[in-house]
């Protein structure tokens, strides 16, 4: 068992947190308000900051929103990089840009420790169920070392490549996602238009090649118009954003995944910015004039 940093317990870092307490492992975190209850029943302790988190443990799990704020807990004042032991293992499961991932790993290499990228995807369902699809970039001895901690909050776990690829992989991954709860609202948004049924059409079309996770689980959102988060409009379309950079850099054009973040940015514009991104549909349903299911 190890003494773990666990820093970040939102909406997928409490319930990925409390399976590593679950199965014998000693957490802190950094006190940030009220502790979870459940967590702190389950004997996670709360420290100052990130600085102390580091001297007492020999594992760091960062789940932070967005490249800035990993950081920030990494090498900020008080961050984790000042209280870092020799043969420490990082572990981000963020989901942040590649190219600054691989310059976090080397100055935590620098300082003695191992990094491993190791982003996420499945939602909040994912990490309530310890069935995440985790993608690791690290090298060869970081992600064995991660691998028996990644298993317990994980169901599939691949080693993509080094530093970055996880994150990379991620990117990849946050594209699909996006493109196709697009698909499915449209779908779905067509057949109501046309009059159809939509509980029904769904039913038909999980029994065919449109078969999907995101039609079965967001589609019944879209259909019973439940948009709390899940997964925010406002993370999904960060990860676009890092998206669209990359390409941008690689001189690539996604103009689907561009036509995505418009949606996901009309979303903002209306206030949806806290949505879970099955709410794609409320910005395609005024371009339409007509809500799903009406």
């Amino acid at each position: 068992m190890s003494k773990i940093g666990f820093i970040g317990l939102g909406i997928m870092g409490r319930p990925m947190a409390g399976h590593l307490l679950d199965a014998g492992h000693e957490l802190v975190t950094v006190k940030r308000g009220t502790l979870d209850a459940t967590l702190a029943e389950k004997g996670m302790r709360e420290l100052d900051s990130p600085h102390a988190v580091a001297e007492q443990v020999e594992v760091v799990i960062t789940m932070v929103p967005d490249t800035p704020d990993v950081e920030q807990v990494l090498f900020g004042e008080g961050g984790v990089i000042e209280g870092l032991k020799p043969g420490t293992l990082v572990i981000d499961m963020s989901s942040i840009a590649p190219i600054a991932t691989q310059g976090f790993a080397k100055r935590i290499h620098e300082a003695g420790g191992e990094y491993v990228d190791a982003p996420v995807s499945g939602g909040e369902g994912g990490a309530i169920n310890a069935a995440l699809t985790i993608m690791v970039g690290a090298t060869e001895e970081g992600f064995e070392r991660a691998r028996p901690i990644l298993e317990v909050m994980g169901k599939t776990i691949t080693h993509i490549g080094g530093h970055g690829a996880g994150q990379t992989c991620k990117v990849a991954n946050q594209i699909v996602v996006a493109l196709t709860i697009e698909a499915v609202a449209e779908g779905l948004l067509f057949a109501s238009k046309a009059g159809a049924d939509v509980a029904k059409v769904r039913e038909s079309l999980l029994g065919g090649l449109a078969q999907s996770k995101i039609l079965d689980v967001h589609g019944e959102r879209m259909i019973k118009r439940t948009f709390d988060p899940g997964f925010k409009i406002k993370l999904h379309q960060k990860d676009l954003n890092l998206a669209l950079e990359g390409a941008r850099s690689l001189n690539l054009a996604l103009p689907g995944t561009a036509n995505a973040q418009q949606l996901f940015q009309a979303c903002v514009a209306h206030g949806g910015g806290e949505w879970d991104h099955a709410g794609i549909l409320r910005a395609l349903e005024v371009l339409a004039d007509h809500e799903v299911g009406n």
